[in-house]
């Protein structure tokens, strides 16, 4: 069986660990065992520049207009998401996404876009710490899990702030292929968390 293909949104003034961290693991995945199947791609509504949260320069591999189809999508946050808050188009992607079974995973406050599309009316879910009070006006009956790193509710998984992305990923890795599969790439991409504060 075929690996997933994953999508990763960009959009100006993301947060650059929101998505590099995911794509750290999941494109580590794909490159270094390629048989698994897995690729994995960067998506935004331009092929112009788009400068991220803390300025760092970046190009998407394609726009949503070309984009292959896919089967996880990963939106990350930062101070972008505001301007997309309210954004019909926005809304529309993902609901189309969501009813066409794409596993829908945010990271940061990437998930205010989800509860604003009303994707997580019902379900659990987290976001950044400072944006849990606001996640919960978004959306219907939200169950808010402010001390999970991530929560995996089949089709949506939400991951907390910034690094928690590259957690979740793992775990998304373990989930599409073996925890085995997880634990080699986190030990390719040396992940071995020890804050020195």
């Amino acid at each position: 069986m075929p690996g997933p293909s994953i999508a990763i949104a960009l959009f100006p003034g993301v947060e650059e660990l929101d998505w590099v961290g995911p794509w750290e693991v999941l494109s580590g995945w794909a490159r270094r065992w390629p048989d698994d199947g897995a690729s994995v791609f960067t998506v935004a509504d331009t092929h112009d520049v788009i400068t991220c949260s803390q300025g760092a320069r970046v190009l998407a591999d394609c726009t949503w207009e070309d984009a292959p189809p896919f089967d996880l999508l990963v939106w990350p946050g930062g101070p972008g998401i505001w301007p997309l808050l309210d954004d019909e188009a926005v809304r529309a992607r993902l609901r189309r996404a969501a009813a066409a079974d794409v596993i829908l995973a945010s990271v940061c406050t990437g998930s205010l876009l989800l509860a604003d599309a009303g994707v997580l009316d019902g379900r659990p879910a987290t976001s950044y710490w400072a944006s849990l009070d606001h996640l919960v006006t978004l959306g219907t009956g939200i169950e808010v899990r402010p001390h999970d790193r991530y929560v995996d509710d089949g089709n949506v998984v939400t991951a907390s702030g910034v690094s928690a992305g590259i957690d979740m990923a793992l775990h998304l890795v373990r989930r599409f292929h073996s925890e085995e599969r997880a634990r080699e790439v986190r030990r390719f991409i040396q992940y071995d968390p020890e804050p020195p504060v």
